[in-house]
């Protein structure tokens, strides 16, 4: 694993949670550093398969040289696609960390972070065409202010989407310190909050996100074997609600539906608790302080 791309969260619980058999065929979605692969190929005998997904071509460097991996430098959301054309469907697991990773919050040029100046990108997949750059400057005032208020649940969106057509009116927004210093009066008590949730709706729109995790979900049901684990680790509030709604009903508004016998029908079981980090690794790894890790199986 490449340590300085990503420290993992939750390991150990999480891959405990595919009870993984020697044999078995799994799936990593988000490979980043590598570091929820390697403990997954470590308990994986020779005839073990692995199928990892990363669409951030810096990830490449991180790929193992090991024959039980196949890597699909793609978004995740075309999960049943790359299995079936690897023919290793049905799956005995699958595992998905939605953070973003510390690489690109470490990588100025990236954009994701405040804390360093560069331009206002955000993509995950630099060859994806829609940039943060292109939403401050093009998007719509109303459609600005939705972003922010969904994406980000930001009270004062309005206000906000009000000011960046404003200020962009007198010349293009074109760096992360500029942007910053246009929103910052809107930031309360606690400004490194404020700014994260406006930096998290611009991230979400521009890899659309939630797009990509429905349609995941989605792919997972017809991906996975009976009695398959889908374990996710989620961030923020939007994701896990979108998580934890389609493993309790199959849907993503969290309604259960009833056959005519009123028996449940959905397509998966949740199983145990959610799990989050203990003092000491949050302590370790301040990424992991909102983590919660959400394991089901496939019915």
């Amino acid at each position: 694993m490449a340590d300085s791309y990503h420290i993992p969260v939750l390991l150990q619980q999480s891959v405990d949670a595919l009870s993984i058999k020697e044999d078995g065929v799994y799936a990593d979605l988000t490979f980043g550093g590598g570091g929820h692969s390697a403990e997954i190929l470590d308990r994986l005998g020779s005839n073990g398969r692995l199928l990892a997904f990363d669409q951030d071509k810096d990830t490449l460097a991180n790929i193992p040289d090991d024959n039980r991996i196949i890597f699909c430098q793609s978004n995740f959301r075309y999960l049943l696609n790359f299995a079936r054309y690897y023919n290793v469907v049905p799956l005995d697991g699958i595992l998905a960390d939605l953070g973003v990773s510390s690489h690109h919050f470490d990588e100025s040029e990236r954009g994701f972070s405040f804390r360093f100046d560069g331009p206002l990108d955000m993509r995950m997949n630099q060859n994806a065409s829609l940039t943060a750059d292109y939403i401050i400057n093009n998007y719509p005032e109303e459609k600005l202010s939705n972003i922010l208020y969904y994406y980000g649940e930001l009270k004062a969106a309005k206000k906000i989407a009000n000011e960046i057509v404003k200020k962009r009116a007198d010349g293009k927004i074109d760096t992360i310190f500029k942007f910053a210093k246009i929103v910052d009066k809107f930031c309360g008590y606690d400004k490194k909050k404020d700014l994260a949730k406006i930096f998290q709706a611009l991230r979400i729109e521009v890899n659309d996100e939630l797009g990509s995790l429905r349609a995941m979900l989605a792919s997972s049901e017809k991906s996975l074997r009976r009695g398959g684990k889908l374990v996710v680790i989620t961030y923020h509030s939007l994701e896990d609600r979108l998580v934890k709604n389609y493993m309790k009903s199959g849907n993503f508004e969290g309604e259960t539906e009833q056959d005519f016998y009123g028996n449940k029908m959905a397509p998966f079981r949740q199983t145990g608790k959610v799990i989050v980090p203990s003092d000491d690794e949050m302590r370790i790894n301040p990424r992991s302080r909102s983590a919660k890790l959400r394991i089901a199986e496939k019915l």
